[in-house]
């Protein structure tokens, strides 16, 4: 029995299981779909929230790995890859919307995200961007061109607390908690507004985390959500929430950009 090499503490992937090539996605269900059209695929990692596929699509090596939900999870699958010569990552996932022009359904790639997490805080001070690689971005945006999907490129809000930081229209029309028993802090119904002010597009709770390891690390990243949900809640129900929204559309794109990178040396 061959003995694995370089063997991750807590992904438990070892030396040859991760591809230079790596898709990220929070839900572990998401991995299969993702590598469905690959040839040769293998399951390397199922630990925790971890699971991760490697296979090939049209001769270019490739790995899918779920992150799980949030910042820490993902910068330990981050950490973990790169130890293992993973080079560019890519995040597939989901979004709220807060920008009127973007609706439901939705594609935004993202160009740099708020760091409005705690993990990344604890590599870099906050005043450091999280910005996608440009060759990430101009592959995403020239995949998406060649779909009759709607799309749109900006600013990303990167936030650890689903509850605490998305929010409900009130009965009045006006815009509440999601936190249990209407728990909140000054403020916080104001953030929301800001970051609209702002011109953010988007919010979700991995890509902050993602953009700024990876340019740590010299490595390239860049991330495309489809939009689930829009922020505020119409109301806080299963209702409110479509995480499967054109994510096959989604996927579609991603994997061309990848092909794209990888083909030109990226």
């Amino acid at each position: 029995m061959t003995m694995k090499k370089n063997v991750q503490p807590l992904t438990r992937l070892a030396e040859g299981d991760v591809a230079p090539y790596v898709f990220l996605c929070g839900d572990p269900g998401r991995v299969p779909r993702i590598a469905a059209a690959w040839t040769n695929v293998r399951e390397v990692c199922r630990t925790r929230e971890y699971l991760a596929m490697s296979g090939e699509y049209d001769g270019v090596p490739l790995t899918v790995i779920s992150t799980g939900i949030g910042a820490p999870s993902t910068a330990i699958v981050v950490e973990e890859a790169a130890n293992l010569g993973a080079r560019v990552f890519m995040r597939v996932g989901n979004s709220g919307t807060l920008a009127q022009k973007v609706d439901i359904g939705d594609y935004v790639i993202t160009t740099a995200a708020v760091r409005d997490d705690g993990t990344s805080k604890g590599y870099v001070i906050p005043e450091y961007p999280a910005a996608a690689h440009y060759e990430v971005v101009s592959a995403l945006v020239k995949a998406a061109k060649t779909t009759a999907a709607r799309w749109h490129v900006g600013v990303t809000w990167s936030f650890d607390g689903f509850y605490s930081r998305n929010k409900v229209v009130t009965p009045e029309g006006g815009v509440g908690t999601m936190s249990h028993g209407g728990y909140s802090q000054s403020g916080m119904n104001n953030l929301l507004a800001d970051m609209q002010q702002a011109g953010v597009l988007n919010c979700e709770m991995e890509a902050g985390t993602i953009l700024t390891l990876a340019s740590l690390f010299g490595l390239k990243a860049g991330a495309i959500c489809t939009v689930s949900d829009r922020t505020p809640w119409p109301g806080p129900s299963a209702d409110s929430l479509d995480l499967d929204k054109n994510m096959d559309g989604c996927i579609e794109i991603a994997l061309a950009a990848m092909l794209d990178l990888a083909r030109n040396g990226g």
